[in-house]
């Protein structure tokens, strides 16, 4: 399914004034789309080759929403990928491999049967605003529309990094009285029909030198093992002795069937 560009996509009317569109209907948004700024901390570093293969390969599956201006001001990174449904064949390497294997089935022509969602991200300006809900919801329905089977993601759980030497198991187990889960993030998930499947215990993995870690984070990072960041949902570890670190975020992966669900 395409429409023309400027015009409003499947994914529809997120809200009064709020427009959801594709990359593929509107170009011309992929730099605002890429420069937005997010609540990432600067040393998540995803391999740039691939996300960018990702971009121009699969527009169709970029989704931007825009306020009243034309601004972007939220943004949803996806890529298609070819899944038989058995949680168990879900990545362990989820962020990372999931793109790997949206690649090799692009190449093998396979034809995709899932939607794997990266990231949904809220300009900070907007984050009270529940626009990672609406932003969420929009994906949804543009992968049904799309006829895939299910929409999964690798989730980073938002409260998370308040925890960070808590096992990401442990964290999944906190809950609300109301039985939702205490993680706000997971929680909108949840509401919005999401099954939370298991721990994606290495989902990113990224690797520096102590120059490069001590510019990413302003941390002196002169003395070995576990050091809590900013942001991160487990240590850093340090070696000094080899001048590098090691950041290893896990996820969680949650899934939305998509199948009888109105497009």
């Amino acid at each position: 399914m395409s429409t023309a560009p400027g015009t409003t996509s499947t994914a529809g009317t997120a809200g009064t004034g709020l427009r959801v569109l594709s990359l593929a209907e509107r170009p011309d948004l992929e730099e605002a789309l890429i420069t937005m700024e997010s609540s990432w901390p600067a040393y998540i570093r995803p391999e740039p080759l691939l996300v960018d293969w990702a971009l121009r390969r699969h527009a169709e599956y970029q989704l931007v929403m825009l306020d009243e201006t034309d601004r972007v001001v939220a943004r949803a990174a996806s890529v298609p990928f070819t899944w038989d449904g058995d949680p168990d064949g879900l990545p362990d390497t989820g962020w990372d491999e999931t793109l790997r294997q949206c690649l090799t089935d692009t190449v093998a022509g396979r034809e995709p049967t899932a939607l794997c969602a990266l990231e949904i991200a809220v300009a900070p300006g907007r984050l009270a605003q529940n626009l990672s809900g609406y932003t969420l919801r929009a994906l949804i329905g543009h992968a049904t529309a799309k006829g895939l089977r299910d929409l999964v993601g690798p989730v980073r759980p938002s409260g998370k990094h308040r925890h960070p030497r808590q096992p990401l198991a442990e964290y999944l187990a906190l809950r609300r009285p109301d039985g939702l889960p205490e993680d706000p993030w997971l929680r909108v998930h949840v509401r919005a029909g999401g099954e939370v499947l298991k721990v994606c215990p290495a989902s990113m993995t990224i690797a520096g030198s102590l120059a490069q870690w001590r510019a990413w984070t302003g941390l002196p990072l002169d003395t070995d093992g576990p050091v809590e960041l900013p942001g991160a949902l487990t240590p850093l570890t340090v070696n000094t002795a080899h001048d590098h670190a090691v950041y290893v975020e896990p996820n969680v992966w949650v899934r939305h069937r998509l199948t009888g669900r109105r497009p």
